[in-house]
């Protein structure tokens, strides 16, 4: 099954394999570099069906560090229309990731040996915003609850930026409620503590993620697919949000014509135990899957072909979202069909190396 192709709305994947939104800290001012044309063009000569565009921020305060890639501006079309055309031009469809980090923004990249807030000397900025006055960390900025008339703002940011992927020449929007960023943190009673209309009930916390995803679904096309990733569960119960809350949000997703619920976990506090080890949140995209009626991702410590093509055929995803492995393999796809024994074009300029030099793609 993976090498099946899906049809999901107007487009036809060649594949179930989808590369993951992976953070690169790359970038200046949001613009789109040659890292990330020869980064994800490698994944897409690979030969993924999906090649995700990373975590892109509808807003200059969205975005995690000063170096991330950035989607606010009209100026960032033509460096992101460049990438999504050559992921096309190799037979992957090109989606993106729609996100604002919220709480957690505004701090220094990964590998930097400085940790947590980023000064505005450094690049950072101020305020950052989330649902309450609460940071995620003790190194981290202390956000700045949002207002009414400020989530309003953030809503129409997504749906602008949504039409500046649809002219970038993107195919699939993916819309980020995971990971401790700001949608999940509205979800999230950890991290949402208001009393207004998007606090409290799980029907109030839902509130604000369910008027974003309406608003872009309406702004984009109808024969194109929307996604939403959520993180499944805090690893915090009870007291956080959880994989009961994830199946109840995936059927309101379902209701707003979303396509596909990309099923991760985690990130909403630095301290949460988490069991990872291969496939270990696969459980959560089976869940959902059965009990919402929706087509999930799986993604999490999938590294082998045959370990995807059990996850598949057991009717536990729908599709394979990979993460690392594909750093340290941009060409996984090919190398899976080989184990498989399933015969997949590769690309005409590498005919020689491929297992049928007379049968190449174009």
């Amino acid at each position: 099954m993976l090498f099946d192709p899906l049809e999901i709305r107007g487009i036809v994947l060649r594949n179930r394999i989808m590369v993951s939104p992976m953070c690169q800290y790359s970038y200046q001012d949001g613009f789109s570099s040659d890292w990330q044309l020869v980064h994800l063009g490698s994944r897409a000569v690979g030969g993924a069906g999906i090649v995700m565009v990373e975590a892109t921020a509808v807003e200059a305060r969205g975005r995690i560090t000063p170096q991330d890639l950035g989607i606010w501006k009209d100026e960032h079309i033509p460096n992101l229309k460049r990438v999504a055309e050559f992921i096309e031009a190799q037979g992957a469809v090109p989606g993106i990731q729609l996100a604002h980090a919220g709480r957690k923004a505004s701090i220094f990249r990964p590998w930097d040996k400085r940790k947590g807030a980023c000064d505005e000397k450094d690049g950072g900025w101020k305020p950052v915003v989330a649902p309450s006055a609460l940071p995620f960390a003790g190194n981290y900025p202390l956000p700045e609850a949002l207002s009414i008339e400020g989530i309003g703002a953030v809503r129409e940011s997504f749906v602008k930026a949504a039409g500046r992927a649809l002219k970038a020449g993107f195919r699939i929007a993916e819309i980020h409620c995971a990971h401790g960023y700001l949608l999940h943190e509205f979800l999230s009673p950890i991290a949402n503590r208001r009393a207004d209309i998007y606090g409290g009930p799980f029907e109030n916390r839902t509130r604000f993620p369910l008027e974003v995803v309406r608003a872009v679904r309406q702004a984009w096309p109808a024969q194109l697919p929307v996604f939403v990733r959520i993180s499944a569960t805090d690893w915090m119960e009870p007291q956080g949000w959880d994989s009961e809350q994830s199946v109840m949000f995936a059927r309101l997703l379902k209701e707003e014509g979303v396509d596909l619920v990309d099923c991760s976990s985690g990130g909403m506090v630095p301290d949460a135990r988490i069991p990872a080890g291969p496939g270990y949140q696969v459980q959560f995209s089976e869940q959902i899957h059965k009990e919402a009626e929706i087509l999930t991702g799986a993604v999490g410590i999938i590294t082998q072909a045959a370990q995807a093509e059990t996850i598949l055929a057991s009717g536990q995803a729908d599709l394979i979202v990979i993460a690392r492995q594909f750093l340290r393999d941009p060409y996984w796809p090919l190398r899976a069909a080989q184990e498989l024994k399933k015969e997949v074009k590769w690309p005409c300029p590498y005919h020689l190396a491929s297992p049928d030099p007379e049968n190449c793609g174009e």
